[in-house]
């Protein structure tokens, strides 16, 4: 078996040390194959050496690793809440002709720690769109057109979350609150009710219930 495949398939099993080994071995036989360097520094992230994983990267980027070294950079500067770094790097993937569900996700994601959900929303529409079986891809797509005020659109992609994930307590709580906003009272409790029976300690989703049943004993 190729050895590259073959620490691959030990990462997956959570060898880490067997992982470690293949990957060396191929840089030791080939030390100018950056998808080497790309493996072992995910290894390295796995582990938590995030530093010396960076190192690794930057290796496979100066070899021509290409979209998916500059992807596995951003993934750790993302890991370590550098967004901006990050950024940088999952653009710089798609420069180098990654276009992914996942490197559009992570970009997207980036801009929206980063305050800026306007220019997160083309590229997490993007990643629903290359992959429209990812729950979370579409509950942060939601959440985000629900911010710059998109309720109709943000319901219809949250509902397509719950479609795929039934249990997703978040997504019935921003649903909640997206027909609150729209003035949809009955639906509003309906989708804060179930966020609940998924999630009993659900704060937000307990107090927005709170809040819409208390205006209604004022009301009556």
């Amino acid at each position: 078996m190729d050895k590259n495949q073959f620490g691959i398939d030990m990462m997956k099993e959570g060898k880490w040390e067997e992982a470690a080994k293949a990957f060396m071995e191929v840089i030791d036989e080939n030390p100018t194959d950056p998808v080497a360097y790309i493996n072992f520094g995910n290894v390295l992230s796995a582990v938590g050496e995030t530093e010396k994983a960076l190192k690794f990267f930057q290796k496979a980027i100066e070899l021509g690793g290409g979209g998916a070294a500059y992807y596995s950079a951003g993934a750790l500067f993302y890991e370590k809440e550098q967004f901006d770094e990050a950024k940088k790097m999952f653009e710089q993937a798609i420069k180098e002709g990654l276009h992914t569900s996942d490197n559009y996700f992570m970009l997207g994601m980036c801009l929206v720690n980063l305050q800026n959900t306007r220019l997160a929303l083309p590229y997490l529409q993007r990643s629903v769109e290359l992959n429209e079986t990812d729950s979370e891809s579409l509950f942060q797509y939601g959440i985000c057109l629900a911010q710059e005020g998109s309720l109709d659109e943000a319901i219809v992609q949250l509902e397509k979350c719950i479609g795929l994930e039934p249990n997703h307590a978040d997504a019935y709580y921003n649903l909640g609150v997206a027909y609150a906003f729209k003035e949809n009272k009955q639906q509003a409790l309906a989708m804060l009710e179930k966020a609940l029976q998924i999630q009993p300690d659900h704060t937000l989703a307990k107090n927005t219930l709170a809040i819409l049943e208390n205006m209604d004993n004022q009301i009556n």
